[in-house]
């Protein structure tokens, strides 16, 4: 039981750092050799560095942070599954990364979108629940074209879908704690979507931030 809880601790140490990690930083210092936080509006990351390098440095920049979230959940299962628990140890990584991802000691507990390591999350858990979360979060965010609203719905599906699809009850409760905590992280977007303050998608490059000037 004893090593049980060290594998745990170590797991959720792991994971929270690698959640907690900035994708920004890791792109900046590793792959485009620049400070990225630099970039536009200084808005949501993804959206933000889009509007500068298109769809290809957008791409590049998901690479990076696929990366970052597969390692931990990884790790978690090779640790939980010394004891036979593999399927657990990768969903208390994946809930452990989102945790990190939504509130980051490194940053203030000021965190963003935690929708991919979900997505991860799920795609570990179970093959057919992390296509269905990625097909609800892709349609969702086609037709739609609200992030938080996109994330929002994907986040409700990963928190309710396991009842149908996962078998182990631990599992279940860690995908539906983390799909419920991804969800309440965007329901200030999602107010935002209501109040009409919210911003769509713009799938062409959006280079008028160029031309504002800040005061």
């Amino acid at each position: 039981m004893i090593i049980y809880g060290i594998l745990l601790l170590i797991t959720a140490a792991v994971a929270y750092v690698f959640g907690s990690l900035s994708t920004l930083v890791l792109a900046s210092n590793f792959l485009f050799r620049y400070n990225l936080n630099r970039f536009g509006r200084g808005n949501d990351w993804l959206s933000n560095f889009r509007r500068v390098y298109g769809l290809k440095g957008a791409l590049e920049l998901l690479l990076v942070e696929a990366v970052k979230d597969v390692i931990p959940i990884v790790i978690g299962g090779l640790l939980l599954g010394i004891k036979g628990h593999a399927d657990v140890g990768r969903a208390f990584a994946g809930f452990c990364l989102i945790m990190g991802r939504l509130w980051p000691a490194f940053y203030g507990l000021r965190g963003t979108s935690g929708i991919m390591p979900l997505i991860f999350t799920c795609i570990f858990a179970d093959a057919s629940l992390g296509i269905a979360v990625s097909v609800v979060f892709i349609g969702a965010l086609a037709v739609i074209r609200y992030m938080p609203l996109a994330a929002g719905i994907a986040a409700l599906a990963a928190a309710v879908a396991p009842l149908l699809i996962v078998e182990n009850k631990v599992v279940i409760y860690l995908l539906a704690f983390s799909g419920v905590a991804v969800l309440v992280k965007h329901i200030k977007g999602i107010a935002g979507v209501v109040k009409g303050t919210e911003q769509k998608l713009a799938f062409r490059e959006d280079l008028s931030y160029k031309f504002e000037t800040k005061f």
